[in-house]
């Protein structure tokens, strides 16, 4: 099956949509199961790509179950939705697609962007293919791990046949990672891309390292052993507890959800800092000497790409997104579920400060090109390929005109 690693910086040729024909601006309506405020990679990559639109002259508008009323001055409809029973903090949409048709066909999208689609991002794809808009769907969350993390009765075959049912309703699906690739690829997704996730290099960064907070978090002068990320099952965050045999060494934990009340008892020593924003997330990242992930299931594991810019060293399982994420010399990759692998890659960088000082060097090196304008820069080329092809259906897969057009 052909993967597309990267889209051609292509337009449509004599397209027959005269907003695309008289202007580079494209009409995109997302559709993203998760929004703010709840704080998730999917909230954070769609606030990425709804900012890139903005500022790049583009039109947008975003449905989602929670909202502000405006983002990045674009409308948010906010649609039905319900939470989890198993996650609280959660919600998805659940909307009609009586009321998707009526919003697509008062907002006229060249694009539909559906984001990590799952229930509301389904009913996205009917109503868009029921209209002939082109979709693009963001492959972001792993819901056959999901299933088997959480032990649902029937829950992988279910999200499997769901995560395929989905995907083969939409144009293109860009998935973050070459194992995310191979999971869809082996489900027979076609259409496949690669998009991955970007950073802020002005926000996470060495310099907004902080001796003040890593005097407070370690008055006698421990190592700073942090996760960043959701508190859930899907983590493997008991992993963790096995740090604790480790000398010296303070373990911080970043983050909110469900399963907090339990780490804070698993894991007495911890510092727990809450859900942090900002500058403070910034100086909370680039404050400590290693940074550990547990889970197994991230389709791109963004944390631990903020941890690789903002110098520190990288401890994660070899599974997913890090594969990609973490190159070598960046850190360090650990077999899925093996703790006591993952506390003696923590415990070496501890031991010696050389060996931290060159991995931190080189998590920064890594990712200097991976900044989210590159990256949404892609994604805007994704959509005029999409658009391309469903203008020119006789046109051979990936047969693109080229054009002078920018992003």
């Amino acid at each position: 099956m052909r993967i597309r690693e990267q889209a051609r910086d292509s337009a449509p040729r004599n397209p027959s949509n005269p907003h695309i024909r008289n202007s580079a601006r494209l009409r995109v309506l997302v559709v993203a199961e998760s929004f703010l405020p709840q704080v998730n990679g999917v909230t954070n990559s769609v606030r990425r790509v709804l900012d890139h639109l903005a500022a790049k002259g583009h039109e947008a508008t975003l449905v989602a179950p929670t909202g502000p009323e405006k983002y990045a001055g674009f409308r948010v409809h906010v649609v039905r939705g319900a939470r989890l029973p198993f996650y609280r903090d959660f919600r998805i949409g659940l909307e009609t697609r009586r009321r998707l048709r009526k919003i697509m066909r008062e907002f006229r999208p060249d694009v539909v962007h559906i984001a990590s689609p799952a229930t509301l991002g389904y009913q996205a794809a009917k109503v868009a293919g029921e209209l002939g808009v082109p979709t693009v769907a963001i492959y972001q969350t792993d819901l056959v791990g999901f299933a088997l993390r959480y032990d649902l009765p029937g829950g992988v075959r279910a999200m499997t046949a769901l995560t395929r049912r989905i995907h083969l309703k939409v144009d293109r699906t860009l998935a973050p990672s070459t194992a995310s690739l191979r999971q869809l690829e082996l489900m027979g997704v076609p259409g496949l891309g690669r998009w991955p996730r970007g950073v802020d290099l002005q926000q996470f960064g060495p310099f907004r390292r902080s001796e003040e907070l890593r005097k407070r978090l370690a008055p006698n002068g421990e190592a700073l052993v942090g996760y960043i990320g959701r508190l859930a099952p899907e983590k493997e965050l008991e992993l963790l507890a096995e740090l604790r045999s480790l000398p010296n060494l303070k373990l911080i934990i970043v983050g909110g959800g469900p399963e907090e009340k339990r780490l804070r008892k698993l894991l007495p020593d911890a510092e727990f800092l809450g859900v942090l924003h900002g500058e403070e997330l910034a100086a909370a990242y680039a404050s400590l000497d290693v940074f550990v992930h547990t889970g197994r299931h991230e389709t791109y594991c963004q944390a631990a790409q903020e941890a690789l810019a903002s110098g520190v060293p990288v401890v994660a399982p070899k599974a997913g997104g890090p594969i990609d994420v973490i190159t070598p010399g960046a850190g360090f990759l650990y077999p899925p579920g093996d703790a006591a692998a993952m506390t003696e890659f923590v415990r070496r960088l501890i031991e010696d400060p050389a060996l931290r000082e060159q991995t931190a060097a080189t998590a920064v090196r890594s990712v200097r090109d991976r900044s989210w304008a590159a990256v949404n820069d892609l994604l805007v080329r994704h959509y005029r390929e999409v658009i391309a092809e469903r203008l020119q259906p006789d046109s051979a897969p990936g047969e693109i005109p080229a054009t002078k057009e920018a992003s």
